[in-house]
């Protein structure tokens, strides 16, 4: 596999036409044809507004695609990845009930039932398949919509990518639903080093077999369209021959599968008109939509993209993956788009990009704002202005204006609808924010950060002033003080002065140092604020905090989590007095990488003070016998330094040991508790000392 040079930009674009696609075809979801144009005509734009609903949204599409791909980082990104890990992947992002999928129940939901199996033991390919789950509900849509990733991280190599997208599709489908899969990923790959359609669609149906379904019909349309030029007549053609009266279940795949083709050979090459007619046509709008911007954003580019109305505009790189590791929800489509990369340069045995040394926000792909927006002024991406890289983020100001992007769910995210959102924030008390700017005149600019406060109320902290000088790039910085735990929702940039400001990037880092509790001032009466527990990804059975603690959680069978922070965080301590009532263990958690990845510190039930690592299975790294009591408060530290765990009870330290094995290199901290009830009223992150 040959990496392209301009693999960056049209991963970008590929990610982009993704997002693109799912944010236009959501609103109408699942509607037909008729109803569609009877409403809105053809589809040429966003209809959000229309129906009353955010343009941004969480949803399976999206969350899916960027979640299962972190199998391949998660696992050293090897070519020998299987299908199992990939499920283990799944178990380890999903937090049941509440993240990525949709949980319409056994047999029901496709995804649902092979989560279902993948929980009792069952591992993938046999928990999506046939024999398993039965025909109908095995090829339905789901293999398709969440493919996109194993496209892209194998550029100019239909094989590869066919291959990846097989053993993804089968933890959860079997049969034409893999086929599907295959055909979408293969063409992505290809559209890297191959821009006919007609030669894209030869490569990826030589990857399945001629006697599928998925290949049948797509020479059936091809040849349809040659003799019929209007796709409205090809739209009725396969409503009459694979409609959803033919094929079962909620959606499956062999219709949809049939429109996406469609809508590749009546676009016309062009990424707008093709999701058009995709989007037009019906049936599962933001599926079809998602898959076919995304294979036009890679075959097109970034000028395929911007040659239509503004599409970028309104979205402004945002994207929620609502996965069980926190502090990856909340994220962009540059972002995103640099994970894919990596792991593509390093199936091919190259290094990893980490642009301007690694700035959370550094603006190096043409357009991109990474959901920067502004007030009392315009926010633009523009060549220059940058010490380190080529681009960077104008900010145009009228006079007191002021430029952020969020660390945390927005305000107008926070009841979302449909699939629900939670997420970690992504900075925190204690750490070091640093932003590089430039001016042609002296002027006034100060760091601000927005944040919830104990009653929901969404509050503003400015650092310090700084004085720009004319035509010089300065660098400002300011440590952000103790908010008591309270979330972190933007940071930005403000100036009370008129003019161009150029931004060459702004990120932080360092440990944090946070307390968390239940906010002062956020009392009952129930249900009381909050957002402050929004910030924690809710993993147990229950999580009750009306009471006098604030957090009770309850597992009422097997192990759950509740956690906060992000993979940046490495070397740290965590200590909370916890109170294990009826439990089989409970405690701490380091490195926290989702529901199945992390250190932890363990009380348990047979007497024994355990530190284990959870990855893949647990495994036991030190114990000592540690008789116990219900409802007696235990005060437990557990320090992490390299692969040097240390675990304190009271002043005690109890356990010190080296990971020799693979270690976790970073995640957040957790809660844990298993078979039972357990609270804590504080828990405090810091430097190690």
């Amino acid at each position: 596999m040959t990496i392209p040079d301009d693999y960056v930009e049209r991963v970008y674009a590929g990610v982009l036409g993704k997002i693109i696609g799912v944010y236009l075809g959501r609103p109408f979801e699942g509607w037909q044809y008729d109803r569609i144009t009877s409403e809105f005509g053809e589809i040429n734009y966003y209809v959000h507004e229309k129906r009353g609903v955010p343009l941004v949204v969480t949803d399976d599409d999206i969350s899916g695609t960027f979640t299962f791909l972190r199998a391949l980082p998660d696992y050293g990104n090897r070519h020998d990845l299987t299908p199992a890990q990939i499920g283990q992947t799944w178990l380890n992002y999903i937090i049941e009930n509440r993240t990525i999928l949709w949980w319409g129940g056994l047999g029901n939901s496709t995804e649902h039932t092979a989560f279902l199996r993948l929980k009792k033991g069952l591992p993938a390919p046999q928990s999506g398949s046939i024999a398993t789950n039965g025909k109908i509900v095995a090829e339905q849509i789901g293999a398709q919509i969440f493919i996109d990733g194993w496209g892209m991280i194998a550029p100019g190599d239909p094989e590869l990518a066919a291959e990846f997208a097989r053993k993804a599709a089968s933890v959860s489908h079997d049969g034409e639903a893999i086929y599907g899969a295959q055909v979408i990923a293969a063409m992505e790959a290809q559209a890297f080093i191959e821009n006919d359609l007609n030669k894209l669609l030869d490569t990826s149906t030589s990857l399945i077999p001629k006697d599928s379904i998925i290949y049948r019909l797509i020479e059936e349309i091809r040849s349809f369209h040659v003799k019929h030029p209007d796709w409205h007549a090809g739209r009725e053609h396969i409503v009459k021959n694979y409609g959803y009266d033919r094929y079962g279940g909620n959606c499956h795949m062999v219709p949809n599968h049939a429109l996406i083709i469609l809508a590749l050979l009546y676009g016309e090459d062009s990424f707008q008109k093709s999701l058009r007619i995709v989007n037009t046509s019906g049936w599962d709008t933001d599926c079809n939509s998602g898959n076919v911007g995304c294979i036009m954003g890679i075959k097109k580019g970034l000028d395929g993209i911007n040659a239509g109305p503004d599409w970028r505009g309104p979205v402004a790189d945002r994207i929620f993956v609502a996965a069980a590791d926190g502090g990856r929800v909340i994220t962009d489509a540059v972002s995103e788009s640099f994970q894919i990369v990596n792991s593509g340069r390093a199936l091919s045995g190259i290094d990893t990009l980490s642009p301007k040394n690694g700035a959370r926000f550094h603006f190096e792909l043409p357009g991109s704002v990474q959901g920067f927006h502004a007030e009392n002024g315009k926010v633009e991406n523009t060549p220059g202005y940058s010490i380190q890289g080529k681009r960077c983020l104008l900010l145009r100001s009228e006079g007191n204006a002021r430029f952020g992007t969020p660390t945390f769910i927005p305000p107008e995210a926070i009841d979302m609808p449909g699939y629900g959102l939670m997420a970690s924030p992504t900075l925190y008390t204690g750490q070091k924010v640093r932003a590089r700017l430039s001016t042609a005149k002296s002027a006034k600019v100060i760091l601000y950060l927005r944040y919830y406060d104990a009653n929901d109320r969404f509050e503003i902290l400015y650092g310090p002033e700084y004085i720009l000088p004319p035509g010089k790039s300065c660098e400002i910085e300011w440590t952000i003080p103790d908010l008591q735990g309270l979330p972190i929702a933007e940071i930005g940039v403000e100036t009370p002065e008129a003019g161009s400001f150029y931004l060459d990037y702004l990120t932080w880092e360092g440990t944090p140092q946070t307390i968390f509790t239940r906010p002062s001032g956020s009392e009952l009466p129930w249900p009381g604020p909050k957002i402050w527990h929004k910030a924690w990804m809710d993993g147990v059975d229950q999580w009750e905090y009306r009471w006098k603690e604030a957090f009770r959680i309850i597992q009422n069978e097997g192990r759950g989590l509740i956690s906060t922070g992000t993979r940046e965080w490495t070397d740290y301590q965590v200590q909370a007095e916890i109170t294990p009532i009826l439990i089989t263990s409970g405690g701490i958690a380091v490195r926290v990488q989702g529901m199945k990845r992390f250190y932890a510190l363990m009380i348990c039930k047979d007497g024994k003070l355990r530190l284990i690592k959870a990855l893949d299975g647990d495994h036991v790294l030190a114990e000592i016998d540690f008789p116990w009591e219900e409802y007696k408060p235990y005060a437990l530290k557990l320090q992490v330094e390299g692969n040097q765990l240390k675990g304190w009870v009271g002043n005690q330290k109890l356990i010190e040991v080296t990971d020799v094995g693979e270690s976790l290199h970073g995640g957040g901290i957790a809660l844990v508790v298993e078979n039972g009830y357990m609270t804590a009223q504080v828990v405090e992150v810091g430097p190690v000392h």
